[in-house]
């Protein structure tokens, strides 16, 4: 009998899969807690099955705790930090709002770019890669565009920045603005406190800090966020992360639970224990080992005459260093000896830094004295033999 397929069976599927172990020093994913990895192999249950409900309900006490929220509407959405971006600024931003973007970095355009696509009226608050904003610079936007809502990256992992937040929620709330933070690369790594801060929207990802794997997203929303999430004139553009049908599929609204889409349930089971990992660490520990880490790291990066990409120490995030390429030298050159010769990775710019600096993170699991010894006895082997540009 003749087959009438007409697309041969692929040769490589047909091989056992391979993927390297590779120490995973860039700005994330970071690599796994051992216990995070074994929550990945346990078994697979319906998503709407109770013990998965329950596992469901300890991820919002852990993002509540991490969060430092007490937030109802706290959840996990089923998608990397981008989607929770998404999911913010779909629910709470209606076509011709004004939006404000404040951007530094690569996180700024992908907010401000999100929200253009839905009809928003966005303006810029604009800062150099490397810097941060001020407390008048902000009010200065905030009385010039009135937004309805304001987005702000706390860690911005293109350029190294973490942007001071105190102040910042009074201060939208008294131009009647919500604030919308993005903590994707800092959560677990530099102080945040959602509800003390004024902060309406908070959102993150499961792959810095957690160290689990990438695809789940926490994300809170406050109670002035709620409602203007529950007066909107239209629906929000997606189903998908719509936060009426995930509020009641995360048990957020006091309703029966009911189906809205599959979840990733095994990326549910890693999410809950990377936020266990944490809470029986303690957040202000976990603050802590990630500054002394950084703060070592940097002496050796100092010694080694490299420079740091942001200038002011008290605006360096705690989970990712950004590093000027040193003159003469090509940054790929220096990552790929890396790879090549070590088995780590780090990584150079992106957005507005690309081509200006090395990146290197060192987040939960991988913040330790050994991986600093390690980074840096490679990047001093690069710099030797690397080629160097003379002119």
């Amino acid at each position: 009998m003749s087959s009438l397929l007409s697309v041969r069976v692929p040769e490589s599927l047909l091989l056992p899969i391979h993927v390297p172990q590779i120490l995973m020093l860039g700005p994330g994913p970071a690599n796994l807690y051992p216990r995070v990895q074994a929550a990945v192999t346990l078994p697979v249950l319906n998503p709407v099955h109770p013990k998965v409900f329950q596992i469901m309900d300890d991820i919002k006490l852990g993002i509540q705790y991490a969060f430092q929220t007490q937030n109802k509407l706290t959840l996990a959405v089923s998608g990397s930090g981008h989607c929770a971006m998404e999911t913010a600024i779909l629910n709470v931003v209606e076509k011709g709002e004004v939006v404000l973007v404040a951007t530094k970095g690569i996180w700024g355009e992908r907010a401000a770019d999100i929200a253009h696509r839905i009809g928003a009226d966005v303006r810029l608050l604009s800062k150099a890669p490397g810097e941060g904003f001020t407390l008048k610079e902000i009010e200065k936007g905030l009385a010039e565009h009135k937004p309805s809502l304001l987005f702000i990256t706390h860690g911005e992992s293109s350029s190294g920045v973490v942007q001071p937040l105190d102040g910042l929620g009074d201060l939208c709330h008294r131009y009647n603005c919500l604030l919308l933070v993005d903590s994707v690369a800092s959560l677990g790594g530099a102080p945040i406190y959602m509800d003390k801060q004024g902060i309406d929207i908070l959102y993150s990802g499961s792959q810095k800090v957690l160290n689990a794997p990438p695809g789940t997203a926490p994300i809170s929303f406050s109670e002035a966020a709620s409602k203007k999430i529950s007066s909107r004139k239209t629906k929000p553009p997606s189903l998908y992360v719509d936060m009426n049908w995930l509020a009641n599929y995360w048990g957020c609204d006091g309703k029966p639970r009911m189906y809205h889409h599959t979840g990733p349930v095994t990326n549910f089971y890693s999410l809950r224990e990377g936020l266990a990992i944490l809470a029986e660490k303690g957040l202000e520990r976990s603050w802590d080992q990630h500054r002394e880490i950084t703060l070592m790291f940097h002496k050796g990066l100092e010694a080694l005459g490299l420079k740091l990409f942001v200038k002011d120490p008290a605006l360096r995030l705690p989970t990712v260093t950004t590093i000027r390429v040193p003159d003469g030298y090509e940054w790929k050159d220096i990552t790929t000896h890396i790879m090549r010769k070590y088995n780590i990775e780090i990584t150079g710019g992106l957005g507005p830094s690309a081509g200006k600096v090395l990146r290197i993170g060192l987040m939960g699991y991988n913040a330790t004295k050994h991986n600093v010894d390690r980074v840096l006895e490679a990047l001093r082997d690069a710099l030797q033999h690397c080629p160097k540009n003379k002119m």
